[in-house]
């Protein structure tokens, strides 16, 4: 068991987003309005989490490995972040791997002054352009893929800081959020596809920006817009805001697996509450994928609003079949290899009161490789139940991501290797069954996929990924 997240088997049997970035400029206490904001989205990314600040003349930095909340919840921690301008992020490591020589934001001093950035996502031609800039002679101190954005602002020939970014950024391919300090102030960008998420928001005279609304909920900000695809925002000390859509006109492709695992239930995304579209995910798959049943029961906690929309739709009651662990973390002790599979109900537990005797349906948001799956069937009947019967609030996850969330390598995603009747076999249950793309589509509003023009990247359902991959293919 990977004991620095609490909420993952042993095996990482879970999709992970990569992080999350919060950022605010204009605001007293920024720092502290950061950590704030970092501990909204602390579901993000629980690997580390580092915050830089500017006060006008010096920018300071503290990054630490764990929970927001151990690295800056005491005021000392905040005091050395001074200043009106901050950026901060929470990170797993889905490129460069761990350490703290990776936590961001990053930071360097270039010709025409410091420059931090923190990113969302991954690009995809990282390792080409590292390759190219280091025969160029820079010198890297990361094994970020972020990295590669600083030193090609650093080379760029164009003369003031937003071109250099912007020239750089035309480089990049794959999925990136970004939120940049420099003396001249903050800028926040999406790339042209606008896969990963960044929303705008004001407290204040500050502006803020953040990966999820939730974040200015918990700080006091209103939500104004999300940074549309392509955008580069920029907010000077003055309060102006400049807008640029540098790259000309794309059809957006938002990831959709926000709606269906990675964004809070709280937060917006693409105008659309994640509560209410896991909710219509749940009742289309009760359209789709009926069962003869006497519960509906969630697979908590991802699980349960896809579980309540099941059941309103099918009549069948919904129920707590499970009840989940909140405190399995850094301090429980491994148990031998023997008792490996007992990991599951260190986390999760049958209520057996209500399982015993019935036929039950299982929701869960989705099905990685498959053995947490197999587990928890094996629970249930271990619980008395007399049918197991699994439905999935997504597709089949048959491709790996590429886009700045870590998913396993192909070969070792279950529907990668199966077709549904033997992944059924697999896990064990009476039945099993996944929301259609096409119902997955209209559960978060959209029309059914237009396969020549998919309106999300979908690529881990349909294997279409919406840019090149070149480090891929090298």
């Amino acid at each position: 068991m990977n004991l620095t997240h609490p909420f993952l088997d042993e095996d990482g049997d879970k999709l992970r987003e990569e992080c999350g970035v919060f950022g605010a400029v204009n605001a007293t206490d920024a720092a502290a309005a950061t950590a704030l904001g970092l501990h909204a989205l602390q579901h993000r990314g629980q690997e580390a989490a580092g915050i830089t600040s500017f006060d006008g003349t010096e920018f300071y930095t503290r990054r630490g490995l764990g929970h927001v909340a151990e690295n800056f919840s005491s005021q000392e921690a905040i005091a050395e972040l001074p200043g009106m301008m901050a950026a901060g992020h929470v990170r797993y490591s889905t490129t460069g791997g761990a350490g703290l020589r990776n936590v961001q934001p990053l930071y360097a001093d270039l010709a025409s002054g410091g420059f931090a950035v923190a990113h969302n996502g991954n690009i995809s031609n990282a390792g080409m352009l590292r390759d190219d800039l280091v025969r160029r002679g820079s010198i890297f101190q990361s094994t970020s893929d972020t990295e590669v954005i600083i030193h090609l602002v650093a080379t760029s020939r164009y003369p003031t800081i937003m071109d250099r970014l912007i020239d750089a950024l035309r480089l990049l391919e794959g999925a990136y959020a970004l939120i940049v300090m420099t003396p001249e102030g903050m800028i926040a960008c999406r790339d042209p596809l606008g896969i990963r998420p960044l929303q705008m928001g004001r407290i204040g005279d500050a502006t803020v920006f953040a990966s999820e609304t939730v974040a200015f909920d918990v700080v006091g900000a209103q939500f104004v817009r999300q940074v549309e695809p392509g955008e580069v925002i920029k907010v000077d000390f003055d309060g102006n805001v400049d807008s640029l859509h540098p790259f000309g006109d794309h059809a957006p492709r938002p990831c959709i697996f926000e709606h269906v695992y990675f964004s809070r239930p709280d937060s917006v995304f693409d105008g659309r509450n994640i509560y209410e579209a896991r909710k219509a995910i749940g009742a289309e798959l009760a359209r789709e994928k009926p069962v003869e049943a006497d519960l509906v029961i969630p697979v908590p906690d991802s699980g349960v609003p896809a579980a309540i929309g099941y059941a309103q739709e099918s009549g069948i009651p919904f129920e707590l079949g499970i009840i989940r662990s909140h405190y399995v973390g850094r301090t429980f002790i491994q148990p031998s290899d023997g008792a490996r599979h007992a990991g599951v109900k260190r986390k999760h537990n049958a209520n057996r009161a209500l399982v015993e005797g019935k036929r039950i349906v299982l929701i869960d948001d989705s099905i990685v490789r498959g053995t947490t799956s197999m587990q928890i069937v094996e629970m249930m009947r271990d619980a008395g139940a007399t049918e197991v019967h699994f439905r999935v609030a997504s597709p089949p996850t048959a491709h790996s991501c590429f886009y700045g969330v870590d998913t396993p390598e192909r070969s070792k995603l279950l529907a990668a290797r199966m077709d549904v009747e033997p992944m059924r076999e697999f896990i064990r249950a009476d039945s099993l069954a996944f929301v259609s793309i096409d119902g997955l589509y209209r559960a978060v509003g959209e029309k059914p996929r237009n396969s020549g023009c998919p309106q999300f990247c979908d690529a881990c359902f349909t294997g279409d990924y919406p840019t090149s991959l070149t480090d891929m293919t090298r």
